[in-house]
């Protein structure tokens, strides 16, 4: 399937960096009036990603970095034999394409989990923003510093917690996130297959099935499809 960089996807102008809900979770804090119009020259439109689609892939070269604006993706790496490792979630206010500063190409590959949107960040010009205001550059930094902790974090999960330990912490993490960017935080549709949870998990298929059914018999969560009902915060916490 090609790539937003082979084929010419839907364009549209960006909302302004000013009033777009997403800008306290995504914009630098304490940025002028001039420097927000610097960065909105950067960002000088915004792209739809259909349910599926690939924004970029292993190997692609590392030109642009992307916010998304809505919906989700997920990124993702392939073994030797050909198996699909979900590495990460990523919701709106996210930024996709940070770890192709390493090489200069890709590392990973992003998919659309549903119809998403982005705003595309090229970085040459997005780099030279950074030199000019100190405040691009210190969000740059974070967003480095964010994606080292989550590696941290995910490979504490991955080595020292059990299945259904594993389980819950992904839902909690979930649920935070939607709430810091004001959605619901006990009702939310995870959009992530289960096989891709439990890739992401390193956990089977079927362990987080079961996983699920024992949490919605003690009554700490509804699991309808992709639906999730968390009715029980810290039963959850407690596992």
């Amino acid at each position: 399937m090609p790539t937003l960089h082979e084929t010419s996807m839907p364009l549209r102008h960006a909302a302004h960096c000013s009033t777009c809900a997403l800008r306290p979770g995504c914009m630098p804090q304490g940025l002028s009036a001039n420097d927000t119009e610097k960065l909105e020259a950067v960002i000088v439109n915004a792209r739809t990603i259909k349910r599926g689609e690939t924004l970029f892939r292993i190997g692609d070269t590392f030109d642009t970095l992307y916010a998304i604006r809505s919906g989700s993706i997920k990124t993702a790496v392939s073994s030797a034999n050909g198996r699909e490792h979900v590495m990460g979630l990523h919701l709106g206010g996210d930024t996709l394409g940070l770890e192709g500063f390493d090489e200069g190409r890709h590392a990973c590959r992003a998919v659309a989990l549903e119809d998403s949107s982005v705003c595309v960040i090229p970085y040459a010009p997005f780099e030279r923003a950074c030199r000019e205001t100190s405040a691009i550059q210190r969000r740059l930094l974070q967003l480095l510093s964010h994606e080292v902790v989550r590696k941290s974090t995910q490979t504490l999960i991955l080595g020292t917690l059990r299945a259904d330990e594993r389980v819950a912490a992904l839902l909690l993490d979930i649920s935070s996130r939607l709430t810091h960017r004001g959605y619901a935080g006990n009702e939310f549709n995870l959009r992530l297959t289960r096989e891709d949870m439990g890739s992401f998990l390193g956990i089977t298929l079927e362990t987080v099935s079961r996983t699920l059914s024992r949490f919605q018999a003690k009554g700490l969560l509804l699991a309808d499809g992709k639906l999730i009902h968390i009715l029980d915060f810290d039963g959850l916490r407690a596992i």
